[in-house]
């Protein structure tokens, strides 16, 4: 049985930079070249980031970058590397529009594509079939599926390639994988990360293994692109489905793995599949690989390295330096201060005490305590002197003269912003958006927001994991005990506590779960078993507030419904109920 060296990359690109892209490809590339690889593959979209969303549309973004993959051909072979089969994902075009349906309208110019590299060129290519268009994915309108698989024979061993959906549909390309005999079938992928979808993932590629008799080797990109995430988790498994290798989460990666594949055949191939002879193959024993099969972690772990991974990349990859936040003393800015030190380090976080008049005393010494225990920058703004002359001069009281408070904090962190160069992060959970429990242009303010599809149970759930990960580790427990144990309260008013005008968390998130999350209707929540006037008061909520979220920060999404492209409702909107 002949044996191949795989090397799966788990590279973290940036859209648009091809230039940035194509160094960590060529990095990659040295690397496997060095450790005997037979052939190396990076991630879906890998030249140019992913998603590209309309640049797709954009012909000059096209031919940039198909010139950039043909000079990562070249460079590749100028540096000794051209031997080395590459196979990197890119979009190709500009082809002639696609015609839509019966109306004649011309719609996508590009193909979701891999090529394949060797000896200074692209010696294949082959076409994403499914393009999904559902959640964040709105890939069938910008590009042509193709219609050909592609299979590779390389040391006496035939490899089929696909990409990312094609896994996950049934016929198509994979159907065409068992009567093409092929040995290995391997996925290039951009695949966002979302709670439990390892859950989902990993059966599928062992079942696609299975099914087809092949060793299955899945590569998945890093880091995060705007509110998407995308946590690598790279994996090859053999034609039974157990694991050979993983690649750990949420980190650049090379995985390197030997298989034993079928041996080639002569088999007839079936109609739109197309078989390229490569050069070499045959792993090589003077480079000795181990055994990298990494742990996957626990699901608040998870969780939190996915939240600080995409505020990571969004500070980095958008060229701040720093961030600023409002300190409140309560869990959620807690939360997200503590997310934004393990991303870019505290030393560049700069918290900020805004107290008013109705702040509580254990508000502003929880504030301080956190900024301590954390060791960011920290000062305290009060803001009633701030606050009373436009209180005055409007006459505004009630909920006017609350939400000036909110708005006045706003302009300082959009003061401290526009000063220094902060990125403000807004605090707000996915709860409080879901229901409109923020100011819109008060604690809404922000270009991003850590824990926006975060519900409030899992920010206390997140924080006492963060506490105890510190605890493990010998390390001062970011988070102060009172932020997690005490009533949340914006404090506008005295006495304030969210329980005064909402049903308890543990109510509100299990219906906001049921109507968001799952899109349930009114009376399907009702038949869960909540009192119909609480679901009415919750899901009219929602509804109404539709207007604040079009206008909030992205954040990490890291459930299957996160606000933003996920979920796409109608602003003016007035339900039968």
């Amino acid at each position: 049985m002949p044996r191949l060296r795989l090397a799966l990359a788990q590279s973290n690109p940036i859209v648009g930079d091809l230039a940035g892209n194509a160094e960590q490809i060529v990095a990659a590339a040295r690397s496997a070249a060095a450790q005997g690889a037979d052939l190396l593959a990076l991630g879906e979209m890998a030249l140019t980031g992913y998603p590209i969303e309309d640049l797709a549309s954009r012909p000059s973004f096209l031919v940039d970058a198909g010139r950039a993959v043909t000079a990562l051909a070249a460079r590749l072979e100028a540096e000794g590397l051209g031997a080395l089969p590459v196979i990197v994902g890119h979009p190709d075009g500009p082809h002639e529009p696609r015609l839509l349906g019966t109306s004649n309208a011309p719609t996508a110019i590009a193909q979701n594509c891999a090529s394949v590299l060797q000896g200074g060129r692209v010696v294949a290519r082959y076409a994403k079939h499914h393009l999904p268009n559902y959640g964040v994915f709105d890939e069938y309108r910008i590009f042509i599926p193709g219609d050909e698989l592609l299979v590779l024979r390389l040391g006496g061993v035939d490899v089929a390639l696909i990409i990312c959906e094609d896994l996950w549909r049934d016929g198509g390309p994979v159907g065409r994988v068992l009567e093409s005999d092929a040995g290995v079938l391997l996925v290039i992928n951009a695949s966002p990360f979302e709670r439990d979808k390892d859950e989902v993932r990993l059966p599928l590629v062992t079942r696609r293994a299975t099914e087809t008799s092949t060793v299955v080797a899945y590569v998945n990109i890093v880091g995060g692109q705007d509110d998407l995430v995308f946590d690598g988790d790279s994996v090859v498994v053999d034609e039974r489905g157990g694991i050979l290798a993983r690649a750990p989460q949420f980190v650049s990666h090379l995985l390197v793995v030997e298989v034993d594949a079928a041996d080639a055949t002569d088999t007839e191939l079936p109609p739109n599949v197309r078989r390229v002879e490569l050069v070499g193959g045959g792993a090589s024993s003077e480079h000795p690989v181990t055994v990298d099969i990494a742990a996957l972690p626990d699901d608040r772990e998870q969780l939190w390295n996915a939240l600080v991974t995409g505020t990571r990349d969004y500070v980095r990859k958008n060229g701040f330096r720093s961030v600023v936040l409002g300190l409140s003393g309560g869990i959620d800015s807690a939360v997200c201060a503590a997310i934004a030190a393990d991303a870019i380090g505290a030393e560049n976080v700069y918290g900020v005490s805004m107290p008013s008049r109705y702040s509580s005393d254990h508000s502003r010494s929880d504030a301080d305590d956190l900024a301590e225990r954390i060791g960011l920058n920290y000062s305290v703004e009060p803001i009633a002197d701030l606050v009373q002359p436009v209180e005055t001069q409007l006459a505004l009281d009630g909920v006017a003269a609350e939400n000036l408070q909110a708005r006045i904090r706003a302009i300082i962190l959009m003061g401290l912003s526009n000063m220094h160069g902060h990125l403000v992060l807004t605090t707000g959970n996915k709860t409080e958006l879901s229901v409109g429990y923020s100011t819109i242009y008060g604690d809404s303010v922000g270009g991003f927001a850590p824990i926006k599809d975060v519900p409030k149970l899992l920010v206390w759930e997140l924080a006492r994991w963060r506490n105890e990960a510190a605890i493990a580790r010998g390390e001062t427990p970011p988070i102060p005990e009172n932020s997690i144990a005490k009533p949340p309260s914006a404090e506008l008013r005295p006495g304030q506590v969210d329980q005064d005008t909402l049903p308890p968390y543990e109510v509100l998130d299990a219906i906001l779960e049921a109507y968001v999350d799952r899109e349930l209707g009114r009376d399907d929540v009702v038949a869960l078993g909540f009192e119909a006037e609480t679901v009415d008061f919750v899901t009219r909520l929602v509804d109404r507030s539709e207007w604040k979220r079009r206008q909030g920060a992205i954040g990490p999404k890291i459930s299957g419904m996160a606000f933003g492209r996920d979920r796409r409702m109608p602003i003016t909107y007035r339900p039968t109920r």
